[in-house]
């Protein structure tokens, strides 16, 4: 198990987190109209998965319109994955005018979550992190920040993106 911070106070990560060179693993979450999506319904391209705490914080809402910018003129698909409920992500998405933002809640079961090893021990929340894909969804890139309040290392995840 891994250990890291979130408002300063230490925090339990559950779950087997993911490493570089090892096929991704399956999960299962939510779309905005609460349909199920899975890894394979990005089948063949290549994804930035932009993991958060709350889509409602400015810190998420920074990091997922940062990755959207930066990367939407890549061939593939970014994805914000959170805990919270795909209605608050949709009504999020329609506040801020982001119509091409692909958020999917996690809240159902953390299948995401418990796949990757970032669900945050007693608070049912996703830590701060990001993985990128290749399009036969091998694992070439992984962060979890450290503090669950800071930033990941934006340039380094764009650049392994931009890498595939």
């Amino acid at each position: 198990m891994t250990q890291i911070t979130f408002k300063q106070e230490p925090v339990t990560l559950l779950g087997e987190q993911v490493k570089e060179g090892q096929e991704a693993p399956d999960f299962t979450v939510l779309d905005n109209s609460t349909a199920e999506v899975t890894l394979s319904t990005y089948e063949g391209q290549k994804k930035l998965i932009s993991v958060v705490p709350s889509i409602d914080t400015g810190v998420c809402d920074q990091q997922t319109r940062k990755f959207n910018e930066e990367a939407s003129q890549e061939d593939g698909v970014v994805l914000t994955i959170s805990a919270d409920l795909p209605f608050a992500q949709k009504r999020w998405c329609a506040s801020n005018g982001l119509d091409n933002v692909i958020t999917l809640s996690d809240h159902k079961d953390l299948s995401f979550g418990k796949n990757y090893g970032v669900v945050m021990e007693g608070l049912r929340l996703l830590a701060r992190s990001v993985f990128v894909l290749d399009k036969n969804d091998k694992v070439i890139y992984t962060e979890i920040v450290s503090e669950g309040t800071d930033f990941p290392d934006f340039e380094k995840a764009l650049e392994a993106y931009r890498s595939i």
